[in-house]
C-alpha cells in the first residue's frame, strides 16, 4: 500500500492550515494507472517500499492571485538549505540543485500551471518536521500571528523571486509580465 512520505504530510499540512479555503481540485500525490505508464520515473509513483515523494498543491490558495507564486519561490528558497526537498515545478518552471535552485524553463509535457509540484528526497521519508516558509495569510499588514498553525510572514508579490507570475493573469506593471528576470531580484549565486 503506497503512503505519502513524511515530509510531504507535513507539507500538505502547513499548506491546508495557512490556506483553510484554498481550492484543492489540482491537489494529489499518487500517480494514476495513466499518470504511471506516461511518466514511469515521476516521484508520484511509490518506490519499492511504498513511499510516494511528491505532492501537488492547487496554485488557486483563495488569496490574492501572487500567493502560489510567493509559495512556490519560498519553497525555491527553502530547498538550498532544506535538503528534504528536490524539485519544485510551478508554472512551466523548475527549480532544482541543477542551477542553484534558480528556476528555468520546464521541458516537461505538462507545464504545472495549475499546481505547483513538490517532490521530495528519500530524507523526507522520515523527516516530518515542520518547514519553515514565511507566507502566512489572513494578515495583510504582514505581522506574525502566534497561532501556531500558521507559517510566518507573507511576502509581497512579485518580489524576491525569479519566477514570472504572467501564468495566473498578473495585473501589476512590473517584469514578471515578459517573463524577463527584473534586475531587482537578488544575486542567487
Amino acid at each position: 500500500m503506497a503512503k505519502l512520505c513524511k515530509a510531504g504530510v507535513q507539507l500538505r499540512e502547513q499548506i491546508d492550515d495557512a490556506f483553510p479555503n484554498r481550492d484543492r481540485a489540482s491537489d494529489g500525490w499518487k500517480a494514476s494507472a495513466g499518470h504511471k505508464a506516461h511518466s514511469p520515473k515521476s516521484d508520484h509513483n511509490p518506490d519499492v517500499k511504498g513511499i510516494v515523494r511528491a505532492i501537488d498543491i492547487d496554485a488557486d490558495l483563495q488569496s490574492d492571485k501572487s500567493a502560489a507564486f510567493d509559495l512556490a519561490n519560498q519553497l525555491r528558497l527553502l530547498a538550498r538549505t532544506d535538503r528534504r526537498i528536490s524539485y519544485i515545478i510551478f508554472n512551466g518552471r523548475i527549480a532544482s540543485w541543477v542551477g542553484n535552485y534558480r528556476f528555468r524553463k520546464y521541458r516537461g509535457l505538462n507545464p504545472h500551471k495549475t499546481h505547483i509540484h513538490v517532490s521530495f528526497t528519500k530524507l523526507g521519508d522520515t523527516d516530518g518536521s515542520m518547514f519553515y516558509l514565511p507566507i502566512l495569510t489572513g494578515d495583510e499588514d504582514g505581522t506574525t500571528i502566534s497561532d501556531s498553525r500558521k507559517l510566518g510572514k507573507k511576502l509581497p508579490s512579485s518580489r524576491n523571486s525569479d519566477l514570472p507570475s504572467s501564468g495566473l493573469g498578473c495585473k501589476c506593471d512590473c517584469q514578471c509580465r515578459s517573463g524577463r528576470e527584473s534586475a531587482s531580484y537578488p544575486s542567487l549565486s
